[in-house]
């Protein structure tokens, strides 16, 4: 185990987490169907319950996701969420109201009212998947910042900082991270977060809820969601596809734009495509087979499936074959590469062996989803005792 293995074996890991974070977002997507219910308190209450049961699943995943990336590559933890910190502060914050309204929505005592916390739940159901899109849309379209390794050793300045922020170009404004929303291809992949989020949730009910009403219900709101979803997502790989990516020559470490990067790593990796194309082939069968075949409810399984390899996809080809997957708009050179940002031989290696772990962790979890799942939720149980409910 070289280096380089060690620091595509972590690159692959923490891609891994970031499809496994993508998929589990599906209780941010039920969250935004809470008011669609208001009428039908039931078939509400459901819907809390059958995203409640699993929304530690997510903030889980979101912490080891990011923990994994600090761990292996901290110059890209340093940057991102020590420069554009706006945008992580008001993702931790989105999920920091959904814990508390989780928690406190139906406790005795609870002065603000069931509504002011299913509220917070609806605005971190549409934040959430939106800002972690924009945020990782950065990955490809490049963040605002210069990385100086040696202004550590700079005794005169009283920061020492690696990397430095720089002013938004268009508004000449300090924005650490917000300028993310000037470029409208990061809103798409926010927004398309957000619907696949949304479809991924329906299919989810659907598995979950044994209700009539919540079936038709979910299942009428499935083409819309999907479709914009997959018009969306349709668009951003294509733009992916044509744009030019930043190649790092593997001799010097000097970056470079080259057009149609991405697709040349594809077509240089045919593996990474084949699980690209199956994982978009089971999210479209996963939605398909359930719009046309009455009464199919496992949907969500081919559908999750697909969108885990996906996404995978996706990421790796942001860090292999030679690919900056940090490019810095403000000075190419400074883009971080899983060359120059991963951590020591030693540590990468100490923490492969820890990482040998990960399949009994993997093998506890759905373990503990299947043992959660073993019930499906129905309008009987939501007319029993409220203490224990959400």
């Amino acid at each position: 185990m070289d280096y380089a293995f060690l620091q595509q074996y972590w690159w692959f890991l923490v891609s891994l987490l970031g499809a496994l974070l993508v998929f589990l977002l599906f209780v941010q997507g039920g969250q935004t169907f809470i008011f669609a219910a208001r009428r039908d308190e039931p078939l509400q209450r459901m819907i809390v319950n059958s995203t409640g049961r699993k929304w530690e699943f997510t903030l889980t995943t979101l912490v080891t996701f990011g923990g994994a990336f600090f761990a292996s590559f901290p110059l890209f933890y340093s940057t991102s969420f020590g420069g554009a910190y706006w945008v992580w502060i008001l993702i931790c914050l989105t999920f920091v109201i959904q814990a508390v309204s989780y928690e406190y929505q139906s406790k005795h005592g609870n002065i603000w009212g069931k509504k002011t916390f299913q509220t917070f739940l609806f605005i971190n159901g549409v934040l959430a998947p939106v800002l972690l899109g924009a945020a990782v849309s950065t990955l490809f379209t490049g963040g605002n910042f210069v990385v100086d390794k040696s202004a550590i050793y700079d005794l005169s300045s009283s920061m020492q900082t690696i990397s430095v922020w720089q002013p938004d170009p268009l508004t000449g404004l300090q924005l650490h991270g917000l300028e993310a929303i000037f470029n409208p291809w990061n809103v798409v992949l926010g927004v398309t977060l957000l619907f696949l989020a949304r479809t991924t949730a329906l299919l989810y009910f659907i598995n979950n809820i044994e209700d009539e009403v919540a079936y038709e219900r979910a299942r009428k709101s499935l083409l819309p969601n999907a479709a914009i979803f997959v018009v969306l997502f349709v668009a951003y790989v294509v733009f992916l596809m044509v744009t030019k990516g930043y190649d790092v020559d593997p001799s010097t470490g000097a970056v470079s734009l080259v057009q149609y990067k991405y697709l040349h790593n594809f077509l240089a990796m045919p593996v990474i495509l084949i699980v690209f194309l199956v994982g978009v082939v089971l999210v479209l069968a996963g939605v398909i087979l359930t719009l046309v075949k009455k009464g199919f409810r496992k949907g969500i399984w081919l559908e999750g499936v697909g969108v885990v390899l996906a996404v995978l996809g996706l990421l790796l080809i942001l860090g292999y074959n030679n690919t900056a997957y940090y490019p810095s708009i403000a000075d190419l050179n400074s883009s971080l590469t899983l060359q120059n940002s991963s951590s020591s031989p030693y540590t990468l290696k100490a923490m492969s062996i820890v990482s040998l772990l990960i399949p009994f962790v993997l093998a506890y979890i759905v373990y503990a989803w299947r043992a959660i799942d073993r019930k499906k939720i129905t309008r009987h149980e939501m007319g029993q005792d409220e203490e224990i409910k959400y």
